[in-house]
């Protein structure tokens, strides 16, 4: 597949991503969808900005929730949502989960929940940032990535202190159609097709696995949505399974978001929204169950 932008071989410059830039088209509303879905839950959580990011003239605020009596003596359980700006679920489920159970844990732990860490890419429906990095492969001190940048050192103060990390992400037909094909030609690399994995995986450390609590996080999703089965080579994209519908990634190595916390129980969530045995809703409702499972199991877990 050759991609509209750059030259096959070549990495992109400054043009190439200002011609990458021009091809996103603004397609919906971040103050819309999530800022203003925050402010009923101003009732419940003490709510802060984090941090901003500027964009070609637009300035985002990145907020996050806290819970209200923030206890020092208590766990912290950690959710995020839109690294990736098109990844819908991640987001809508990051604000349901809040919205419906948030409180669940109330005298338990301390829960902080970051609905949307890459503001411009959701409305654009993107992967990228502005620049055309990866927020998900920059999650480390001096990072490049603004919105990455912002999370590392919201969460920094806490590092140790993390009980739990969910991640919320989806895998779509556009990684395949969209986001992998730009990835390639931005590096100057050759197209390599794949599979779209048809269901939702999990992704553990492979550095530090808990194959205990995926499992978990793995029986509570499967009664609202169906798991993904390996594909020809016995994988799930192009990895390896540690169990059914779990997959390891050197997630520490590669700067992704849920290794920035060291919790001792973390996971990176991945939903298939174009599966025609799933909606929307249905996507957000796993990405919920996998977070209340994953507490569940986190606080329930012998020190």
């Amino acid at each position: 597949m050759s991609y509209p932008i750059g030259t096959p071989g070549r990495p992109w410059g400054t043009a190439e991503i200002e011609a990458w830039r021009g091809r996103t088209v603004r397609r919906r509303s971040y103050a819309r969808d999530v800022l203003e879905a925050i402010e009923p839950l101003r009732a419940d959580f003490d709510v802060g900005e984090y941090g901003a990011v500027e964009h070609g003239g637009e300035r985002f605020a990145l907020l996050a929730l806290r819970s209200r009596g923030w206890r020092e003596d208590l766990p912290v359980l950690v959710v995020t949502g839109g690294v990736h700006g098109y990844e819908t679920s991640g987001v809508h489920g990051a604000l349901q989960f809040a919205r419906d159970h948030g409180q669940e844990v109330a005298g338990r732990a301390n829960l902080l929940v970051v609905p949307c860490v890459s503001p411009w890419a959701y409305e654009r429906i993107q992967r990228w940032n502005f620049d055309a990095l990866d927020p998900n492969r920059n999650f480390r001190d001096g990072s490049p990535v603004p919105e990455s940048a912002a999370l590392v050192a919201l969460l920094a103060p806490l590092r140790g202190r993390v009980l739990m990390h969910v991640d919320l992400h989806e895998t779509t037909d556009s990684d395949e159609s969209e986001f992998r094909p730009a990835l390639a030609a931005r590096d100057g690399e050759a197209f390599v097709p794949g599979t779209i994995p048809d269901g939702f995986y999990l992704v553990d450390d492979i550095d530090q696995p808990q194959p205990g609590f995926q499992r978990a996080v793995i029986d509570a999703v499967a009664a609202i949505t169906h798991i993904a089965p390996p594909d020809a080579n016995g994988q799930i994209n192009a990895a390896e399974l540690q169990s059914p519908g779990v997959i390891n990634f050197p997630v520490s190595r590669w700067g992704l978001c849920a290794a920035i916390t060291g919790a001792r129980f973390a996971t990176t969530t991945e939903v298939y929204p174009d599966s025609p045995r799933a909606t929307p809703s249905q996507c957000n409702a796993a990405q919920v169950a996998a977070v209340r499972a994953a507490v569940d199991y986190a606080l329930s877990a012998p020190g």
